[in-house]
C-alpha cells in the first residue's frame, strides 16, 4: 500500500506542477530516487505521465477559455490575452519544446489551447519535452552517465 501512495503522491504532484497552481514535482522525485526502494523506470513513467496530463488540462482550459473572454470576472485582459497569442504566432507551435521550464512552460500550454494547436501535435511534442526533463532529473540524481 506505501508503493502506491508513494507512486500516486508522485502523479498528483507532477500533475499539479503542470497546472498554473504554484506546485512543484521535483523535490518528490528526487526523494522517492533517493530512497532507492522505487524502481527509476516506473517513477520516470508516472511523473511524466502526470505532467503530460496536467498540461492537457491547461490545454483544454484554454481552448474553451476563450469563449468567456469577455465576462467581466475573466481573469486576463484583453491586450496581456493578445500579447500571448501573438508571442505564439510568432515563436510558432515548436516553443511547446519549452514546456518543461518553469514559469513560462504552463502558461505555453495554456496558450497553446487558446491558439488551438492541434492536440495530437500538443501531445507529442509536450510529452517530449516533459519526459526528456524527468529522464534528465532521474540520471543526475542517480549518477547515470
Amino acid at each position: 500500500m506505501l508503493t502506491f501512495s508513494a507512486y500516486l503522491g508522485l502523479f498528483v504532484s507532477a500533475l499539479g506542477a503542470a497546472t498554473l497552481l504554484p506546485l512543484q514535482s521535483e523535490s518528490v522525485l528526487v526523494a522517492l530516487l533517493l530512497s532507492s526502494d522505487y524502481s527509476p523506470w516506473a517513477l520516470l513513467a508516472v511523473a511524466s505521465v502526470g505532467n503530460i496530463l496536467g498540461s492537457l488540462l491547461n490545454w483544454l482550459l484554454g481552448r474553451y477559455l476563450e469563449h468567456f473572454r469577455h465576462k467581466s470576472w475573466f481573469p486576463v485582459s484583453e491586450a496581456r490575452l493578445q500579447q500571448a497569442q501573438r508571442g505564439y504566432a510568432r515563436y510558432g507551435r515548436w516553443s511547446l519544446l519549452l514546456s518543461w521550464m518553469p514559469i513560462i512552460g504552463d502558461p505555453l500550454t495554456l496558450v497553446a489551447g487558446v491558439m488551438r494547436e492541434r492536440l495530437w501535435f500538443f501531445l507529442l511534442i509536450v510529452s517530449l519535452a516533459k519526459t526528456a526533463r524527468y529522464a534528465v532529473l532521474v540520471a543526475l540524481t542517480l549518477g547515470w552517465s
